[in-house]
């Protein structure tokens, strides 16, 4: 009898709390949402299945000394895994686009817009009494607006790292509904004829461009803003291995192998933030409304500035390739796309919307630096 009782109170059942219970509930929505309806399958299949781990009574997998608590201080709060991320990012981005229509550059930075916007926002609701966010956990919040998951999950890991497991499933999950959020801020603010816009042929990049640009983006931006230079500079020298030619194996590991063992490990560790304690609370629910809000502004500024560039342009410029500016690659240049051919069937915009969207990209690492920098 006493075995029993032994069993029985030593069993996750017999621990299990009402919040473990439903954040195991909420893990299997996200494994859900990952396998069946296939959103961001890479992040949310290892987040939900790493939040399971981390609310089962007793495991002990997410607590100082397991495995979880472990991969989460070696790889997120010290922010190595999002750095690997973004090399892996650069080893697999062309930015030819960009550098064929450089005015582009300007659609990436206005997406950046909601990242700021939603920073004051988080600190309105603070001033309100609605919340109780400080500065550096705004500033977490705000690069929802970017969706980019790990430029969210560094700047969370080095400013709020208690709001992490919000602000990842926040983001991911925001990208992951890129197709069904864009598409009514993109129409709403432009007209029919706008939307039919042709854009001319792109030229042709050289490969001496190419290979001179990851450098001139990490000492331009390095040298001004120091902060940013981790997650640029990354990205910048997975970039030069898949441009310079002379390091094939090296580009291709980076592009497989190795970024796709840090997600498996990223994920898992950012499933052992999704405790009960941090995660059900009044702020969570706080941080995603500021997360939709930050990717829609960021949509619409990105929009808005295709209108106005398109006015002062010599050549034409379809104003829906704004909306990738958030640097949701190649989700939203896919999406810009879609909604260019629905209003015109021979506007192929995909590769004039790669040049923002991979802007984004850039312009979500410059507004964490500057985050980083006003915060620290």
């Amino acid at each position: 009898m006493d075995l029993v009782r032994q069993i029985w109170t030593g069993s996750g059942l017999y621990q299990i709390t009402g919040g473990e219970a439903i954040m195991l509930l909420v893990c299997l929505a996200l494994l859900y949402l990952g396998i069946v309806r296939k959103f961001e399958p890479l992040l949310l299949v290892t987040i939900g299945f790493g939040g399971l781990l981390s609310n089962i009574p007793g495991a002990g997998i997410a607590e100082p000394g397991g495995l979880l608590y472990l991969t989460y201080e070696v790889g997120i709060k010290s922010g190595a895994f999002p750095l690997i991320i973004f090399m892996g990012v650069g080893a697999l981005t062309d930015f030819g686009p960009l550098l064929a229509n450089p005015r582009t550059l300007f659609l990436g930075a206005a997406a950046q817009f909601g990242i700021f916007a939603t920073l004051l926002g988080a600190l309105g609701m603070t001033e309100l009494g609605w919340m109780d966010f400080s500065l550096r956990e705004a500033a977490a919040i705000g690069i929802i607006g970017g969706a980019d998951g790990p430029t969210a999950i560094y700047v969370a890991g080095q400013l709020a790292p208690d709001l992490l497991g919000a602000i990842a499933v926040a983001a991911y999950s925001y990208m992951a509904l890129v197709p069904l959020i864009q598409p009514p801020i993109m129409r709403a603010l432009t007209s029919e004829q706008e939307r039919r816009i042709e854009m001319v042929q792109l030229r042709e990049v050289s490969r001496a461009e190419r290979i001179l640009f990851p450098l001139m983006l990490l000492l331009l931006v390095g040298l001004l803003l120091p902060t940013a230079a981790p997650l640029l500079g990354m990205l910048a020298f997975g970039n030069l291995m898949r441009e310079c030619g002379v390091v094939e194996r090296l580009s291709h590991t980076t592009q497989n192998a190795l970024i796709n063992i840090v997600t498996i490990f990223l994920g898992l560790a950012v499933g052992s933030k999704l405790g009960a304690d941090q995660f059900l609370s009044v702020s969570t629910l706080g941080i995603l409304g500021l997360g939709m809000v930050a990717f829609a502004i960021g949509t619409a500024s990105g929009v808005i500035m295709g209108k106005l560039l398109n006015r002062v342009s010599s050549q034409p410029i379809n104003p829906l390739i704004g909306a990738a500016g958030v640097s949701a690659v190649p989700m939203a240049a896919r999406v810009a796309n879609k909604v260019g051919l629905e209003a015109n069937p021979h506007n192929i915009l995909l590769m004039h919307a790669m040049g923002p969207n991979v802007a984004g990209v850039i312009g979500s690492a410059v507004a964490a630096g500057i985050m980083i920098m006003f915060t620290s």
